[in-house]
């Protein structure tokens, strides 16, 4: 696991946070940290390694985004920020705007929170199912659901076209050679540079 101080050089280096984004980014963990006690956002045996495990975690996809354009992010099962909140802290363009949806009051309750507190370009629409067309340029999940949920949700649900990334584990990648006959549109699998045995699926729905 790499270690917070080398994680924020990396944000600041490789990935382009400011150091106001970077000042969101510890108040962000440090309200999390205290909510957590109480409710459970994230697993409390990630706690530890919070920096490398969700921030850098979630981080890592920035390049994959286009977020110098006009464009929305709609974030599927955000849970405690994750992509969705980080990106959004990260996000400096006003035009670009992100979505974050979770059925959970406690975690949306939370979420809502963080986006007032950090004054983000953001807002949070709650249960996925509650939404039958969502427009967005871009569909990121983590940790939500089996990646061909996640994908049917992405063909019926968000208007065409869009781009879908994915964080996704060897079960998935297992799974997505067995589909992959069946995909209609071309996609890559990018190497996480946090977990050697997770990929970043990203493609193109169209």
């Amino acid at each position: 696991m790499i270690q917070k101080d080398k994680i924020i050089n990396i944000l600041k280096n490789k990935l382009k946070f400011n150091e106001k984004s970077i000042n969101k980014l510890n108040s962000f963990v440090n309200s999390l940290l205290k909510f957590n006690l109480k409710y459970n956002l994230v697993s409390k045996s990630t706690l530890p390694v919070i920096w490398h495990r969700h921030i850098y975690d979630s981080a890592q996809i920035i390049p994959l985004i286009d977020f110098k354009s006009k464009g929305v992010l709609a974030d599927f099962g955000t849970g405690g920020g994750f992509p969705g909140l980080v990106l959004s802290i990260f996000n400096k363009n006003p035009d670009f705007h992100v979505k974050l949806f979770d059925k959970s009051p406690v975690k949306t309750m939370f979420l809502i929170d963080q986006i007032k507190r950090l004054d983000l370009n953001a807002e949070v629409l709650g249960n996925l199912n509650n939404y039958k067309k969502i427009n967005a340029n871009y569909v990121t999940a983590r940790a939500f659901r089996k990646f061909e949920v996640i994908l049917q949700f992405s063909r019926e649900k968000v208007a065409k076209p869009h781009k879908l990334i994915v964080f996704i584990g060897k079960n998935s990648q297992d799974k997505l050679n067995n589909i992959s006959n069946t995909l209609k549109f071309k996609y890559k699998l990018v190497n996480s540079e946090t977990d050697t045995n997770s990929k970043i699926f990203f493609g193109e729905v169209k």
